[in-house]
């Protein structure tokens, strides 16, 4: 079963007295354990199509299957209920808790979402911090932590919940060269390792030479459809 089918998807918004078609007729399918990547100008819709993926907001009209799920079914609380269970997130200004350390920051969504015994989640918790080579750096606060740890910590937290996939919002933005492509290989290591579809909004080049596929949008519409052999960095 494909992971994510969207249909004749559109989304709308009322501005004052207008209308702003923000995705307007959107088709696209995304396999498991995929590297994704939606590219195109501001404006083009990146930013609200990964919000409605992520059960964030409900589309107009269309259809957008998510694990088989029709999201547009989904009220607030069942739609918060699928979200924590399936989907992880990543910023590009990270969104780790000031006054958390990396570990509390990796653990909060398992206290949050779901209801795990405590040492389950420390074995989960410690699981994520290793994977992402943070173990040693497991009680520092995001203020002691340079950009890349704090977005290694970011990975980890979006992965604690075994999501199906995770949703990365520019995660490079923030980063300088080399540390944007030593995250986007810890996150392919991530997706090798527990299967999980990473789907990328970007403008990053970094980011687009390794995904597998790229949808170009264009005013609302997914204008190309790219397949490619990613170059490994």
């Amino acid at each position: 079963m494909s992971l994510l089918v969207a249909k004749g998807l559109t989304k709308t918004y009322q501005m004052g007295d207008v209308e702003v078609q923000a995705i307007k007729g959107a088709d696209f399918v995304i396999e498991p354990a995929s590297f994704v990547a939606f590219v195109g100008p501001s404006g083009s819709g990146k930013s609200t199509l990964l919000n409605m993926i992520g059960c964030l907001d409900h589309p107009t009209s269309g259809t957008l299957a998510v694990l088989g799920t029709d999201i547009a079914t989904l009220d607030r609380s069942a739609a918060a209920d699928f979200r924590g269970k399936n989907i992880g997130f990543i910023f590009q200004d990270f969104n780790l808790v000031p006054v958390l350390t990396a570990y509390e920051n990796i653990e909060y969504p398992l206290i949050m979402v779901q209801e795990w015994p405590a040492e389950r989640r420390r074995e989960q918790v410690m699981r994520l911090l290793k994977a992402v080579g943070m173990e040693s750096q497991a009680d520092k606060r995001p203020d002691q932590m340079s950009g890349g740890q704090k977005q290694r910590v970011a990975v980890a937290r979006a992965l604690v919940s075994n999501a199906k996939m995770v949703l990365a919002d520019e995660p490079t933005a923030n980063l300088d060269h080399d540390t944007a492509y030593k995250i986007i290989n810890l996150m392919k290591k991530m997706r090798d390792e527990f299967g999980t579809t990473f789907i990328f909004s970007t403008h990053d080049p970094k980011i687009m030479s390794e995904a597998e596929t790229i949808f170009t949008l264009e005013d609302g519409h997914v204008a190309s459809t790219n397949h490619q052999e990613a170059a490994h960095v």
